[in-house]
């Protein structure tokens, strides 16, 4: 494993004694935004379990064999792993990775057709909506949804709904432009979709 990591060219730091009882291992920490270092993914050579499960291999000498295992945890624990993004991010987690990308909210029960109308185009743009035509004021609706981390609001009125607009709210920002649907969907459909 030593003799991989030079060859590819990675900076590393032994640790003797800390290895998992089975066998060498290659551990990848990550450090949070806040200094903290965090095991996350790892790479294990296991010379234990083969012969626990009776793996085995017939070798060019007619013999049996039990293999090496190799295990591979390339993120770690999911539950570590979401853990420390969470951390990273402070809770606000960016679009494309955000469960609800966008909330509609409605600013009067005038404007409930037309929210769900905004809804179907977000959803069929491939962005995680969801709608609140709650009866509550709006800056009610607002504070909710920025407690729940949700990273942009369409909000509509009657306004908006005679003008096929939407009035877009980004969380931990006082602007709110006023923009044509589909130019709306398009920027967030944009922002949703994961790198890469």
């Amino acid at each position: 494993m030593r003799n991989a990591l030079r060859k590819a060219g990675l900076s590393f730091e032994e640790v003797p004694n800390d290895g998992a009882f089975y066998g060498p291992k290659v551990e990848f920490h990550l450090t949070d935004a806040i200094g903290r270092s965090w095991q996350c993914g790892t790479l294990q050579l296991d010379f234990v379990l083969p012969e626990r499960l009776d793996a085995f291999y017939i070798g060019q000498d007619g013999v049996k064999h039990h293999p090496v295992m190799f295990h591979r945890a390339l993120l770690g624990s999911m539950e570590r792993f979401i853990g420390m993004m969470i951390e990273h991010y402070a809770g606000k987690l960016p679009l494309w990775l955000t469960p609800v990308q966008v909330v509609v909210a409605t600013i009067t029960d005038e404007a409930a057709a037309y929210a769900e109308d905004v809804l179907i185009a977000l959803k069929t743009a491939g962005v995680r909506a969801e709608i609140d035509l709650r009866n509550e004021k709006i800056n009610y609706k607002v504070r909710e949804h920025s407690l729940a981390k949700i990273p942009a609001m369409m909000v509509v009125g009657k306004r908006e709904a005679e003008t096929r607009t939407v009035a877009m709210r980004r969380m931990d920002s006082q602007e709110q432009p006023v923009l044509p649907l589909t130019e709306a969907v398009a920027i967030l459909a944009k922002e949703a979709a994961p790198p890469g």
